[in-house]
């Protein structure tokens, strides 16, 4: 008998992958231009240099997804990848931008050397695969989804901070609720290719909801052109200093570490292993990926971890469906007015989805976590509590490293690294660093807590 295809290479119908993969834009549309917008507005570029910057962003976005989906080469997980900016990028790309012998200009320098660093060091990344027991890995993929929720919240209030205007607005709170019971009840009643799309259907309907009222905008939309053409070093050419590289080689370590996690976690939703020669196709991706991005007029470029959620919610694991929705990034970089369309949707529509999707990270992370040995060995309770703890201090207590030198702040201000820097380091006291075997109730129930949601 020939061997069953397994779910992650499914090609499913065109009319499935369609939805699917708009499914999976719209989840990380907000974020995804986010950067670009930021960066643009603190240099003080002209309307239209920004929307460069952002069409730039998406067609990279789209480029990066594609390898990382399909895979090409060495290149590619080969997992339902979507890629997007890092934020970890965005405080040294600020520093750079108020410096005006830095400019655009030395940014892209940096963002192009920093892809060349992740191009050499991603096989050296890969090794630590080894130190990556459940109870490291569960406890990782926990706070993934701790701190993605408090992205969630801040969408369902309908701003991306407390301090910005509109947020908590009832209307937002009750149509983010509204979006949430429309999903809950799709998945609940609905069966097979309806069910799959229960996030798409409850941000339409969402949608719908709020332009009826008149919380939707379609000016940007109206201002935007039909087409438009990306090419290299289309804004400045990259200039290259030396204190901007190593900061953005920081900034990469700190990408490939959360990378490492996001990975994991795609593999234990999606019921395949990561091996380290997939972790190794990864992470060059995310080097290769800054690569392009510095050249195309963008940013570095991390595995998106708003749709490790989606696969848990939705159940589907094909990496085609990420594929198609590469390509729509694609499309959407090359004709703006369709971007623009997209960027209509309001981020309150987005929270009731967003408290579904990162909520379910959070739960396999905790279903990974069940899978520990806790009775015979007690040190694995330590582990993934002061693990969760150094994880939480970005989000409880933001100016705790605010005294410490500012070259850190991609690291101290990520809790996804201090935790999974914490649980490497706590396992290796503990258990011994790189034993396979510690912090799992065996063989048998780690298998069993693989299984996709």
């Amino acid at each position: 008998m020939a061997n069953p295809i397994h779910p992650v290479d499914e090609r499913l119908p065109l009319t499935q992958l369609l939805p699917l993969g708009l499914q999976h834009v719209l989840v990380m549309y907000a974020g995804a231009v986010a950067v670009p917008l930021i960066i643009g507005r603190a240099l003080k570029l002209p309307p239209e240099q920004i929307a460069i910057l952002v069409n730039a962003d998406l067609f990279a976005c789209g480029i990066v997804t594609l390898i990382q989906s399909i895979g090409i080469g060495p290149f590619g997980i080969r997992l339902p990848i979507m890629m997007g900016v890092t934020f970890a990028s965005v405080a040294p790309m600020l520093a750079m931008a108020g410096n005006p012998a830095l400019g655009l200009g030395g940014i892209f320098g940096s963002v192009i050397a920093a892809g060349i660093f992740g191009l050499i060091v991603a096989p050296f990344m890969s090794a630590m695969l080894r130190f990556f027991p459940p109870v490291v890995t569960g406890t990782i993929i926990a706070v993934i989804g701790i701190s993605l929720m408090r992205i969630g919240i801040n969408w369902a209030a309908g701003a991306a901070a407390p301090n910005l205007p509109g947020y908590g607005d009832p209307i937002n709170l009750l149509i983010a609720g509204f979006v949430l019971i429309v999903i809950l009840l799709i998945t609940k009643f609905a069966k097979g290719f309806v069910s799959n799309i229960a996030v798409l259907l409850g941000i339409i309907i969402g949608f719908i909801v709020a332009w009826l009222i008149g919380k939707v905008s379609f000016t940007a939309f109206n201002n935007a052109p039909w087409l438009d053409i990306i090419y290299p070093f289309q804004l400045a050419k990259p200039t290259f200093e030396v204190f901007s590289i190593i900061t953005m080689c920081l900034v990469m370590l700190v990408v490939m570490v959360e990378s490492t996690g996001m990975f994991i976690a795609v593999g234990e939703m999606t019921d395949r292993k990561v091996e380290q020669r997939d972790l190794t196709r990864g992470l060059l991706t995310d080097g290769l990926g800054t690569l392009i991005g510095g050249i195309f007029n963008t940013f570095p470029y991390t595995s998106f971890s708003q749709n490790v959620g989606l696969v848990g919610v939705t159940g589907v694991r094909s990496r085609w469906v990420t594929a198609v929705g590469g390509i729509i990034l694609l499309i959407l970089g090359l004709i703006p007015k369709l971007g623009a369309l997209v960027t209509a949707v309001p981020l309150f529509v987005l929270g009731g989805a967003g408290i579904v999707m990162f909520g379910m990270v959070i739960a396999t992370g905790i279903r990974i976590l069940a899978s520990v040995d806790y009775k015979t060995n007690r040190n694995n309770l330590f582990i993934v509590a002061i693990s969760i703890g150094f994880g939480m201090i970005p989000l409880v207590a933001p100016a705790f490293f605010s005294k410490l030198p500012k070259e850190l702040e991609p690291l101290l201000n990520s809790g996804i690294v201090l935790a999974a820097v914490a649980a490497v380091l706590l396992n290796a006291y503990y258990n011994g660093a790189g034993s396979k075997s510690t912090g799992s109730a065996g063989a048998a129930s780690a298998a069993k807590a693989s299984g996709h949601i």
